[in-house]
């Protein structure tokens, strides 16, 4: 792939970068990432695209001290489970934050940030994470 043409690929990635799902309007359940199929409904369920505003609550969360390979510089920090206003569960990243920030219940807001650099050019991946809203 030619450089010049790196960003435009990963632009693609629609539900990596801009939080969408899906949903069934049958029974109204929603999922991130996108499913093909209703896990309640089935092949009666009809799933439809469906773009998550982002906000939502602080479900759990840990602390990581020892990062995998390519996150050892930006350790520690917090990895929360994000339940969604529209109901689906996400796992991100908590930035900005105070530790008082950090509680079970917390309502986060979706922020757009550089996740990692990869490669001997130093492409860098963008995405989703989450701050405390006040």
């Amino acid at each position: 792939m030619h450089k010049a043409n790196v960003p435009m690929a990963w632009r693609r990635f629609k539900s990596k970068y801009n939080l969408v799902g899906t949903k069934c309007t049958k029974c109204n359940s929603s999922f991130y990432p996108p499913r093909l199929i209703c896990p309640k409904c089935r092949r009666e369920g009809k799933i439809e695209e469906f773009e998550f505003k982002g906000t939502g609550k602080i479900v759990s969360y840990t602390i990581i001290r020892s990062g995998p390979d390519g996150f050892e510089k930006q350790t520690p920090y917090p990895i929360a489970i994000v339940e969604l206003d529209e109901g689906a569960r996400v796992t991100g990243q908590i930035v900005d934050y105070e530790d008082s920030d950090l509680a079970i219940g917390k309502k986060v807001a979706p922020v757009f940030r550089k996740v990692y650099e990869s490669g001997k050019e130093g492409i860098i991946h963008y995405g989703i994470k989450f701050k405390p809203e006040n």
